[in-house]
This record gives structure tokens, sequence and C-alpha cells, in this order.
């Protein structure tokens, strides 16, 4: 099968390198190596995860910074920079599937690796492990960075305190499970501009309407999670209208935790199987 060079339909587009050197016998670790060569290949990838980290820990430094009570929940406060990073990480997996439609090299893929949900597996393998090394450096270097950054006479939160690893560790995982689901949500709809509005009101506007209407509602929305139960050590209290102070009950990290894995394995299962069924 051949595929036509982008801007010149029916110009038949020679495959990639990668996908050439696959051609034959190949398994998972073949397709994962070529994989990986297309997302390290491609400058603008580095490019969006350094600056997601940059602006993670710059975020959490400067909320450090600005801290001035001790009695909150500085470890919450230093990972805060984690929740802006998921939107590149979401939309770098949204583009991680759609680029290769735009640009047409599916096809050649599709070619040298015909055995599709394998190829989604693969990649959503790559990707994943890229984006969680990404997500749990981030963490860590938040963590450290704002308890530097903290006003004398703030104490520094250690990892050796309740919850504050599982926090930590936890908050890494964001970055890959929300690219994992961009990353799904590429596969469903295949167009770039369409995957990263669905993706961008699904995780970022639909919850922050539905946090505002319905809590009950709210706390399973995938970006108050992360910001709200899996980056936290302890319950939160606000003052309810007439009630005095009323415990916001989220969810438990590890539950939280659970739905962020739903988040990202629904869309991938789906874009799995209509990949297995649609023309490229």
């Amino acid at each position: 099968m051949t595929s036509a060079a982008p801007g010149i339909p029916g110009t038949p587009a020679a495959p990639s390198a990668p996908a050439e050197r696959l051609r034959g016998h190949y398994g998972f670790a073949q397709v994962a190596r070529m994989e990986w060569i297309k997302l390290r290949t491609l400058r603008s990838t580095w490019w969006t995860l350094a600056i997601t980290a940059v602006g993670s820990v710059g975020m959490g430094v400067a909320i450090g910074f600005n801290t001035r009570n001790a009695a909150g929940d500085l470890t919450n406060n230093a990972l805060a920079g984690m929740v802006p990073g998921l939107l590149f990480t979401g939309v770098l997996g949204v583009l991680a599937m759609t680029g290769e439609y735009t640009s047409g090299t599916i096809r050649a893929t599709l070619t040298a690796a015909p055995r599709r949900v394998l190829l989604l597996a693969a990649k959503s393998a790559v990707f994943g492990a890229v984006t969680l090394a990404l997500g749990e450096a981030s963490a860590f270097v938040s963590f450290f960075a704002a308890g530097a950054a903290l006003r004398h006479g703030i104490a520094a939160p250690t990892l050796g305190q309740p919850g504050v690893l599982q926090a930590v560790a936890l908050s890494g995982t964001s970055f890959c499970l929300i690219g994992l689901l961009g990353l799904g949500l590429g596969a469903i709809i295949r167009h770039s501009p369409a995957a990263i509005g669905v993706l961008v009101g699904g995780v970022y506007v639909l919850a922050q309407m539905v946090g505002a209407f319905s809590h009950s509602a709210g706390i399973y929305m995938p970006i108050l999670i992360v910001g709200n139960s899996i980056s936290t050590t302890r319950t939160e209290c606000v003052t309810g209208p007439g009630n005095g102070a009323q415990c916001i009950h989220f969810l438990s990290p590890w539950t939280g935790f659970g739905m962020l894995c739903l988040y990202a394995a629904v869309p991938l299962v789906i874009g799995g199987w209509l990949l297995a069924r649609r023309d490229a």
C-alpha cells in the first residue's frame, strides 16, 4: 500500500526509515522501537516536554515563595504546577496520534506494522514511558524546589512525613495518564483540532462546570482528581454558608489514581477497536 505525499494527492510517499526497516517479521519490541525513533526525532516533542517541566516547576516555586500559611498543605502547594502541565502532555498525546493522519505517514506505518492494536499498544507504551519519566521528574523537582523557596520560618515538608511521598509519586503519574487520554482521543477522532477541543473541553472546561454545580460529581473529574485527591496529604475544609466549617471529602489518593487510569484506558480501548476497523 502506498500513501499520498502531504499536499499532493495521488503521489506516492516513501515510507519512513523506521517503518521501512520494520518490514517482515516483527513483534511488540520492534514496533516500540519504531515508535521511539519517531518520537525522539521530532524536535517539537522535546521542546514541548521541556516547557511543560519548566513551567510546572516554576509555578511550584512561585507558590512556595508566596506561601505564608505554615499550617496549609505545603505538599499540595508545591505540586500545584502539575495541573496546568497536564494540558501540554494531553495535547502532545493527541498530536502523537493525529499527526500521522495529518502528514499521511499513518499509511506507511500500517504497511510496515499492519497489526493495528499492537501498533497502538506500542505507541502508548513508548509515549507513556516518556511522559511518566517527565512527570515523576517534574513532581520531585517541584517538591524540593518549592520547599527551598519557602519563606524563613516555614518548615519545608519532607518525603518521610505521612502521605508526602505518595502524593509526589502519584502526581508524577498524572502527566502519563492524561497524555494517554489524549492519545486515545487522537485515535478515536483522528483530527487534531477536534481531538484537542474535546480534550480541553472535557478535562478543563467541563470539569470546572461540573465541580461548580455538583460537588458529588465534580470529585470524579480528572483535573480535580489531580489537584484535590492524589496530590494532597490531608482532608481540606472549607466554610459552608451558614453551617460553619465543613470538610469536603474528595476521593482518596488511590481511588483517584484508579479513576485516572480508567480515564486513560477507556479511550485507548475504544481507539484501538476503531483503529482495527477503519481505513487509514
